[in-house]
């Protein structure tokens, strides 16, 4: 063991073991530094500004990192190089001591072998010295050498893992961009969806304002003439022209010119508003319009009280026997008029309480011989009244019809002859034709014979026996 700790070569790759070591530790923890870069940069790929200050705290830690590790390496050095110094101190007192050993071993000796003992230590010192120098050269030149080519790799490894990180951080800024570009297309497209639907959503509710204000102006029309009618109704004259206006209108929608007059008088001097023209055995039948309607709504009004509503159906009863009795005595007038008369009127709602709830006074029209009638009812009744009319025009014209009908059976009659003799001579035709077919037959039959050259052997036929004669 002494032997090799007195070789210096021992001491110089003991150094270079030490030095390839300390680049193993430099790159395993370069190694270790780029794989925590990668995880960072994994952990933050979102973060442009965040792997920044990542890249540079990862420079700021590899290049503490280098110089920490430089500085141990250099530290190293310094112990291996106090430790060569040691040994080579160690050394040559080991040397002196066996120089002084020797030199008493060989003082009683000859001069000579003091002589030449003594040049063969100064031969080995000044080998030794030089070896001593040699290799401390070595291990300076190995030593910058191996801080040059670690100090190479170092720059190698940055420069590479800065390109990576640079290509890393350009891909990542692409994807980013790309990123970024496809959230602002769906954000765009949203956007233009959301206008679309907010545009049609305005439109459907601009179509809904617009049929608001058309319901709403109808209903202000429609209340208006709600309080014209009103205004209409309220008076009794206007009442009267609205009842005449429809009975009019009902009249002119269904019957004929002809079958109706308005405004009629009468022998007695009585003016009717309308009067039917019908056919025997009905006659002339009177139509007057009558409206109670004041009586009628205070028996209707929930808001009064129980005896102003019954003090307002008796008022409303003699309304009702009054415009009876009137009708009665002025328009049945015998061998004029029918035997009844006709009181139009024109609300439904009076007509069905009348029906509903005053029986007497149903049957004491009814055994006045006044029809009391409402526009439904009395649409019934002039479409009758038309069919009527429709049916006395017929009768009237049956001598006629009559009369038509005779020339028609004698037309028709004549026609039969006509139609029988068209026929025997078309049954004629037909056998002519027959018979016409079965000689072009036998004709066509010769002729094929004659092609055949069997004319000698066929007998002649009756038939053109007959035509020879």
């Amino acid at each position: 063991m002494s032997e090799y700790a007195a070789n210096p070569l021992y001491w110089i790759l003991a150094l270079q073991a030490l030095l390839l070591l300390g680049l193993i530790a430099v790159i395993f923890r370069q190694s270790r530094l780029l794989r925590h870069l990668e995880e960072e940069r994994q952990w933050n790929a979102n973060g442009f500004d965040r792997v920044q200050e990542l890249q540079r705290s990862q420079e700021k830690l590899i290049t503490g990192e280098l110089t920490q590790a430089a500085a141990d390496h250099n530290k190293e050095l310094e112990l291996l190089q106090r430790r060569l110094l040691v040994q080579v101190a160690r050394l040559y007192q080991s040397l002196e001591r066996r120089f002084g050993e020797m030199q008493k071993h060989i003082a009683d000796d000859s001069g000579n072998l003091r002589v030449n003992l003594a040049e063969r230590v100064d031969r080995m010192n000044q080998s030794l010295e030089k070896n001593l120098g040699e290799a401390r050269i070595a291990q300076q030149e190995s030593m910058a050498r191996g801080l040059e080519g670690i100090g190479r790799q170092m720059i190698a490894g940055l420069e590479s893992n800065a390109k990576a990180v640079g290509a890393r951080l350009e891909n990542l800024a692409d994807s980013t961009e790309q990123r970024l570009r496809d959230i602002s297309s769906q954000v765009e497209k949203r956007l233009n969806e959301g206008f679309d639907r907010t545009n049609e959503t305005f439109s459907r509710v601009l179509e809904h304002l617009t049929r608001i204000d058309e319901a709403q102006r109808r209903i202000t029309e429609l209340s208006n003439n709600v309080v014209s009618l009103q205004e209409v109704l309220s008076d009794k004259r206007s009442r009267g022209a609205f009842g005449e206006v429809q009975l009019n209108s009902l009249v002119r929608n269904i019957m004929p010119e002809s079958s109706f007059s308005l405004q009629h008088t009468l022998s007695n001097g009585n003016r009717a508003d309308c009067v039917l023209f019908l056919p025997a055995p009905t006659g002339n039948i009177v139509v007057d319009s009558k409206f109670p309607l004041e009586n009628y709504r205070r028996m209707t009004d929930t808001e009064s009280v129980e005896v102003e509503r019954e003090r307002a159906a008796g008022r409303f009863r003699m309304d009702i026997r009054r415009h009876i009795t009137a009708i009665a005595d002025k328009y049945i007038i015998a061998a004029e008029t029918a035997d009844g008369a006709m009181m139009f009127i024109p609300a439904e709602s009076v007509f069905a309480e009348i029906h509903a709830h005053h029986p007497e006074l149903v049957e004491e029209a009814w055994r006045r011989h006044v029809w009391l009638a409402s526009p439904t009812t009395m649409m019934a009744i002039l479409t009758t009244a038309r069919a009527a009319l429709k049916d006395a025009a017929t009768r009237e014209q049956i001598d006629l019809i009559q009369k038509h009908l005779n020339y028609l059976a004698r037309d028709f009659g004549r026609f039969q002859q006509r139609m029988e003799r068209l026929s025997q001579h078309i049954r004629q035709a037909n056998r002519d034709v027959e018979e016409a077919q079965l000689s072009a037959r036998r004709i066509s039959a010769r002729f094929d014979r004659i092609e055949k050259v069997e004319l000698d052997g066929l007998p002649l036929s009756h038939e053109s026996q007959s035509e020879e004669v």
